[in-house]
């Protein structure tokens, strides 16, 4: 009879929403869960005669599940978790991981790092991004695993310039003599403490001469020695240029031979020495190289660029996380493991980064948490009960309407 499969239909339905009800609150502290809302529609119906204006007069056939749809507003972040691989995506976009080959989509950021560095999922899929080249991520290229250099050990870098930010005290005496002191490094990471002596030999005019301590370097030097010459107004005029080729040979600690340049003048061809009646000294310096570090940490900045740092007070960029957007999102298959699949009705995925095209941007040391809102769960839970209790109702009257039925014709 249908009267008994009108009320099944809706028992059936109302099983699917209490399923997902109950999914939902089970998932309510899953980390980038998305809650998820069943929606009915009814099914088809059956004319069974006109009305006198002739219109038709029809009788359903129950109800069905009509759809089930994600909430993908983003949840509300756990900041400041204090783990570095703790990452969170403010806006649209899903992380990108590689699950056996298999290209996968994810808004859970509490990843995980494996003892060769990877960044991966709880699950042990691969975190994807752009590699990094000299500090700079490459955007163009296939996407790779992103690693982090942990337990490794930064090379060195030999200092390549240097530059002293000083004042020559114009009303000195000529034969006054005055020192600035900046360390460089050679290629083997050790520091060597360079002294520029400089010596006053006529107005506006300057001697200097550059030296390493004695015992560091035991063979020739170029281009350490040299005149400086300023104008009425205390600007240096002489050397026009930086100075180039600075050499020390025979470095004891078997180090290559140092080579570097001064750098008289700042980027805009400023002069960085100047010569005014306020007593000598150097208020700065700076040069490039810097000793070996250990790996102690990373950080990713908002465009997730991943960046790690050194004991050496160094940085580098070892790549940055690639960000996916899907232009229908509930067309995502859902995989379990927080991660989602592409289909025909979702379109395939496009790659970028955070901040980009319209993906949100990412925030670090932060989780990002499920948006279940419980209220309202608990209020669609009552409605999906009693509409359960009124299609079981239903039934029960069906069967003892049925049942006097076959009472009467006994």
């Amino acid at each position: 009879m249908p009267s008994f499969f009108i009320p099944l239909s809706g028992l059936e339905s109302d099983n699917t929403a209490l399923n997902t009800i109950a999914n939902n609150i089970s998932n309510l502290n899953t980390v980038a869960y998305k809650s998820q809302d069943v929606q009915f529609s009814d099914l088809f119906y059956q004319q069974v005669g006109e009305s006198g204006s002739g219109d038709p007069e029809q009788v359903g056939a129950g109800t069905q599940v009509g759809a089930i749809t994600t909430n993908f507003t983003t949840g509300t972040p756990t900041p400041e978790s204090g783990v570095a691989q703790d990452v969170a995506l403010n806006g649209d976009g899903f992380f990108v991981v590689n699950n056996g080959g298999v290209q996968e989509y994810t808004r859970a950021g509490n990843f995980a790092i494996s003892s060769d560095g990877h960044l991966l999922t709880q699950a042990g899929q691969q975190v994807m991004g752009y590699p990094a080249a000299n500090g700079v991520p490459n955007t163009n290229a296939p996407l790779v695993p992103i690693q982090i250099p942990i337990g490794q050990v930064e090379q060195p870098k030999a200092t390549t310039s240097m530059s002293l930010t000083a004042n020559l005290d114009a009303s000195a005496a000529v034969g006054t003599t005055t020192q600035g002191q900046i360390t460089v490094y050679d290629s083997l990471g050790v520091p060597h403490v360079a002294t520029v002596d400089f010596q006053k030999t006529a107005a506006n005019t300057w001697n200097y001469n550059m030296s390493l301590p004695t015992g560091d370097a035991s063979g020739s030097s170029a281009n350490t020695v040299g005149t400086l010459t300023f104008d009425s107004n205390g600007n240096l005029t002489a050397p026009a240029a930086n100075v180039a080729g600075i050499q020390f040979t025979g470095l004891s600690d078997g180090a290559s031979n140092m080579n570097f340049s001064w750098n008289l003048y700042d980027a805009n061809n400023k002069p960085l020495i100047d010569q005014v009646a306020a007593g000598s000294g150097v208020a700065n310096s700076h040069q490039d190289g810097f000793a070996s570090g250990q790996y102690q940490g990373f950080t990713v900045d908002s465009n997730g660029v991943v960046s790690a740092s050194f004991s050496n007070n160094q940085t580098q960029v070892v790549g940055q996380m690639a960000i996916a957007s899907i232009t229908n999102e509930q067309g995502l298959t859902r995989l379990g493991d927080n991660n989602y699949q592409t289909t025909l009705a979702s379109g395939q995925a496009t790659i970028g980064t955070a901040g980009t095209n319209g993906r949100g941007t990412i925030q670090d040391q932060a989780v990002e948490g499920s948006n279940v809102d419980i209220s309202t769960q608990f209020s669609d839970l009552i409605v999906a009960q009693r509409a359960f209790e009124a299609n079981s109702k239903s039934i029960t009257t069906f069967d003892t309407i049925t049942q006097e039925t076959i009472n009467m014709i006994h």
